[in-house]
């Protein structure tokens, strides 16, 4: 791993794409002003809908659409990697899509997809949430040799799954779009992330959507980095902004040295 700065770019996304896409080019634009040469959006950064149908209606084919050039376009207008959050990408059935995260080099090359495969259900009474109603589940783990090292990509719920991260051999970050409710947030995001950080002695990059939606919807936010030794590095609790960091080659090293935990593995 080389060191690097990274900018989890957290959002308050509405049903309005041109509105959500300028407000994403105006906080990447900050990012990059800042130094990050990797940039993370969250998950749903285009939309967030009235309705869970809503993002069929803006479905692209994988290649060509707007929200994807868009991406593009940001990543070399500014020289950086950038994660494309969530793009919401034609499946073969019309009632659903793939929710993917796209990456693209500062080139503006897509050089990655990554399509959710842990799709989020919960139901408590007053909130209900059913992901597979509207998206198709993908089935490939990701990971991109980048300069800064190697790049995994998993989307919200997949944080609740561990197997994935281990699934892909040692990853030096992990990025991770996401929009957990303010429910599920509250308890679990910041646990999950920095578990994640420590048992695989990476570094994590966590964008969400953070406040209250125009459909009342609330989003936990918190965006974090996390240090390979579990430690906030970065924290962006609501509101659209930035959680930047350094990301140190020697700390990773160090970590690895001392505690060569990942070597120690035996099933």
């Amino acid at each position: 791993m080389n060191t690097t700065t990274a900018a989890a770019i957290q959002m308050v996304s509405t049903p309005d794409v041109a509105d959500n896409l300028r407000t994403a080019a105006g906080l990447i634009e900050r990012a990059a002003g800042d130094g990050a040469t990797l940039a993370v959006l969250p998950e749903y950064f285009a939309i967030m809908g009235q309705r869970d149908t809503d993002k069929l209606a803006i479905v692209e084919a994988f290649g060509n659409g707007l929200i994807q050039d868009f991406l593009a376009d940001q990543a070399e207008r500014h020289g950086i990697w950038l994660v494309g959050g969530t793009v919401p990408l034609a499946a073969p059935g019309a009632r659903r899509i793939r929710n993917a995260s796209l990456v693209f080099d500062p080139a503006g090359i897509c050089v990655g997809r990554y399509d959710k495969i842990h799709l989020f259900g919960f139901d408590n009474g007053s909130e209900h949430y059913a992901e597979a109603d509207t998206i198709e589940a993908g089935d490939t783990p990701l990971v991109i040799d980048t300069p800064f090292g190697r790049l995994g990509v998993a989307v919200c719920y997949d944080l609740r799954f561990p197997e994935l991260f281990r699934t892909v051999g040692e990853v030096d970050i992990w990025v991770l779009p996401a929009a957990f409710t303010a429910t599920t947030g509250r308890a679990h995001w910041e646990t999950l992330l920095r578990a994640r950080a420590i048992e695989n002695q990476c570094f994590i990059v966590a964008a969400g959507q953070g406040g209250v939606h125009s459909t009342g919807r609330e989003t936990w936010g918190h965006s974090l980095i996390v240090d390979p030794w579990g430690q906030v590095l970065a924290c962006r609790e609501t509101g659209a902004g930035l959680a930047s960091a350094e990301l140190k080659a020697s700390q990773l090293e160090r970590v690895r040295k001392v505690l060569p935990a990942l070597t120690h593995r035996r099933l």
